[in-house]
């Protein structure tokens, strides 16, 4: 039985790759843009939508980047940040994100004068929002960027440490990966890493299995951002399933930018046949014109992946998240009892009452155990 779309929106689940200067509400970077006197390709939203792209093949990374000259130019401002930031949680909110990771390099957002601190305030400060109104829960990930410099992404890792432990979680390489090797910014990950904080890299996106095991082996990552070419190295391969290394898969994209010919032919039910920490994630929700309930439903209607695969799917997004144990325990016990009120046939069982702490602590212990 196919499941609709409205089945997977009412799915709890994680996000752990969104892009917060991919993920603005169109209507917003109207409004935004209007308000700074920012011109705009075209000026309604059709017309706008058309002009950028949005959801097309574009064919490769670089050119999917390019989308991003438009939206960074409204979010040069605090108001602005904070806006994108609560709508975005909002926006997850609404389709049952229960946690999310958004991820931007700050230096981005300076081009009026802003302080770093102040761009990472603005942001925190929108997630919250969000969080006491919608009640989902967020954190953010700060990028360097491989296409500028190495000393920008120091930098950047500077203001993730000093951001430990207050919103942020981890630290990023994106931008251009062809011809742009992480290894160029070890002293980024080196400060990051002294100070015990989580590593996540774009790779195997847009260059071979050799940009996967960089960011492994030389900058100590955690998880992979894509990873869409580790099928072809089958040794790298095991090596990641063996560490439980989580791949942050986002099909739409990929396809989009041309890191897979294809949604059939995306190697994600493979690398999950195959026992990997698989998770699927939007990246960036206005470029792709996606949400994470329409990537898990493409999972299902065009990979074949089944309601109990794409649970233990979800439940891997739990796993992989860049929390306290006890914190991701948690998360993953509720999780794994709601997840068994939806059925095969489409039908969802009505929420019960919440059992005794006791109780909730013995119920999935399978399911979160690993």
């Amino acid at each position: 039985m196919t499941l609709p779309l409205s089945f997977f929106e009412r799915l709890p689940k994680t996000d752990l790759h969104v892009h917060l200067d991919g993920s603005l509400r169109l209507t917003t970077l109207l409004e935004l843009a209007a308000e700074q006197g920012v011109e705009l390709p075209a000026t309604d939203p059709a017309g706008l939508k058309r002009a950028l792209h949005l959801g097309e093949n574009t064919g490769s990374l670089v050119e999917y980047l390019k989308v991003f000259d438009t939206t960074l130019k409204v979010m040069q401002t605090e108001e602005a940040l904070i806006r994108v930031a609560r709508e975005l949680a909002e926006d997850a909110a609404a389709e049952n994100v229960r946690y999310m990771e958004v991820r931007y390099a700050p230096m981005l957002h300076t081009r009026r004068g802003l302080r770093l601190t102040t761009v990472v305030e603005a942001v925190l400060e929108g997630l919250w929002q969000a969080k006491q109104t919608m009640g989902i829960e967020s954190n953010v990930i700060i990028c360097g960027i491989r296409n500028i410099s190495p000393e920008s992404s120091l930098e950047m890792s500077q203001l993730a440490v000093a951001y430990k432990g207050r919103g942020v979680v981890a630290f990023d390489l994106a931008g251009a990966e062809y011809d742009h090797p992480a290894k160029h910014h070890l002293p980024a990950f080196q400060l990051v890493r002294q100070n015990n904080i989580n590593v996540t890299i774009h790779a195997g996106e847009a260059y071979g299995p050799e940009s996967i095991h960089q960011a492994i082996h030389d900058c100590g990552a955690h998880r992979i951002g894509h990873g869409c070419r580790l099928r072809e190295d089958g040794d790298l391969l095991h090596y990641v399933n063996d560490h439980r290394i989580a791949l942050e898969c986002c099909p739409s994209s990929n396809v989009q930018t041309g890191a897979v010919r294809d949604l059939a032919s995306h190697p994600l039910k493979l690398y999950h046949d195959l026992g990997l920490r698989v998770t699927v994630n939007t990246d960036n929700r206005l470029v792709t014109d996606t949400t994470v309930s329409k990537e898990l439903w493409i999972t299902h209607t065009q990979m074949g992946l089944s309601l109990s695969e794409i649970k233990r799917i979800i439940l891997n997004g739990f796993k992989a998240a860049f929390l306290p144990f006890h914190v991701k325990q948690s998360f993953l016990r509720r999780t794994a009892k709601e997840l068994q009120r939806f059925h095969d046939d489409g039908t969802v069982e009505s929420a019960t009452a919440e059992p005794e702490p006791e109780a909730v602590a013995e119920a999935p212990r399978t399911e979160a155990s690993a």
